[in-house]
C-alpha cells in the first residue's frame, strides 16, 4: 500500500461524507429505519456509505472493502482490507447530540495501520499521516489541501488519578463496576469512536468497552490511537485486538495510554 496515496483519499472521502451527513442532520426531519438487528439506520448512513464506497472502490479496486451498511461485504474473509463505518453513533445522530463520526481504516495482516475519524458536528478531524503517526487537523478542512495539524500523543497517566471516558449510549453496570477498580479523578461520556480519539489526544487515559462492537466501529479509532502511542487490547487476555475475525465481531476491549495499570 502506498500510504502517500491512501491518506489524502480517505481524508477527502471522510470530509465529503461529513458534508452529506450534516446536510441531513441540519434538515428539519429525516427518516429513521431499523435494520435486521434492530439498530437504527438513516438516510445519512446510506448517503455517506455510497459516497465512501464508490471513492474507495475507484481508488483501490483490488482491496476488499468491508462496510457496515453493505451486508454482502460481511461475508468476505480477509486479513488485509479497507473497513468503513460511514456514520458511527447513529443514536447520537438521531438524538442530535453531535457525537457521531465518519470512520475509514486500512487493516494489514489484522492490524489497523492507518485511519481517519471525522466528527463533522464537532468540527474535529483526526487521522494518521503516511508514516503512521496521528494528528488532529484544524482549520477550514479544505478537501484537497490539509490545514494545520497537531501531533497527537497519549498522556502519561497517574494511576492514582485517572481520566476515564466511557460510552454515552451503551453504558452499563458491568462497565461501571470495572471502572470502579481504578482510582478515577474524573470521568466523561462520549459517543462513537471519539472515545479512542480522546485517549489519543491525552484528554483521557482509559476507555473500557464491555459491550458488543464490530470491527468497523473500532478500526479507524484504533489506528489513530496506535499512531498516538496508545494501545487497544482484549479485555480477557490483554492481548492486542486483532482484525479480520470471522463475522467481524469484537470481544470486549480496553483502550488506554501505556502506563495505566490494567485490572483484571
Amino acid at each position: 500500500m502506498q500510504f502517500d496515496h491512501l491518506i489524502p483519499v480517505i481524508r477527502r472521502l471522510a470530509l465529503q461524507a461529513g458534508d452529506a451527513i450534516l446536510a441531513i442532520y441540519e434538515s428539519p426531519d429525516f427518516e429513521v429505519k431499523s435494520k435486521s438487528d434492530a439498530s437504527p439506520v438513516t438516510e445519512a448512513d446510506e448517503a455517506a456509505d455510497a459516497l465512501i464506497s464508490a471513492g474507495l472502490r475507484a481508488a483501490f479496486p483490488d482491496l476488499p472493502l468491508i462496510t457496515e451498511e453493505q451486508a454482502d461485504s460481511h461475508a468476505l474473509s480477509a486479513r488485509t482490507f479497507l473497513i468503513v463505518d460511514p456514520l458511527d453513533g447513529t443514536k447520537e445522530f438521531v438524538q442530535r447530540r453531535g457525537d457521531f463520526t465518519v470512520n475509514i481504516a486500512y487493516v494489514q495482516d489484522g492490524v489497523p495501520l492507518r485511519g481517519v475519524v471525522y466528527a463533522p458536528a464537532k468540527g474535529r478531524l483526526f487521522y494518521t499521516l503516511p508514516d503512521g503517526t496521528a494528528v488532529e487537523e484544524t482549520g477550514a478542512f479544505d478537501k484537497e489541501t490539509p490545514g494545520p495539524v497537531t501531533a497527537l500523543r497519549v498522556s502519561t497517566p497517574d494511576n492514582a488519578a485517572l481520566m476515564v471516558v466511557a460510552s454515552k449510549s451503551h453504558r452499563d453496570q458491568a462497565t461501571d463496576d470495572y471502572i470502579a477498580r481504578y482510582a478515577v479523578r474524573d470521568m466523561t461520556s462520549a459517543g462513537s469512536s471519539l472515545k479512542f480519539c480522546l485517549v489519543a489526544t491525552g484528554e483521557a487515559d482509559l476507555y473500557p468497552r464491555l459491550g458488543r462492537t464490530m470491527e468497523w466501529d473500532t478500526a479507524a479509532g484504533d489506528a489513530v490511537l496506535r499512531g498516538a502511542g496508545g494501545q487497544v487490547v482484549r479485555f480477557d487476555t490483554h492481548q492486542p485486538l486483532e482484525y479480520g475475525k470471522p463475522g467481524w465481531d469484537n470481544p470486549f476491549f480496553i483502550a488506554f495510554a501505556p502506563g495505566v495499570d490494567l485490572r483484571k
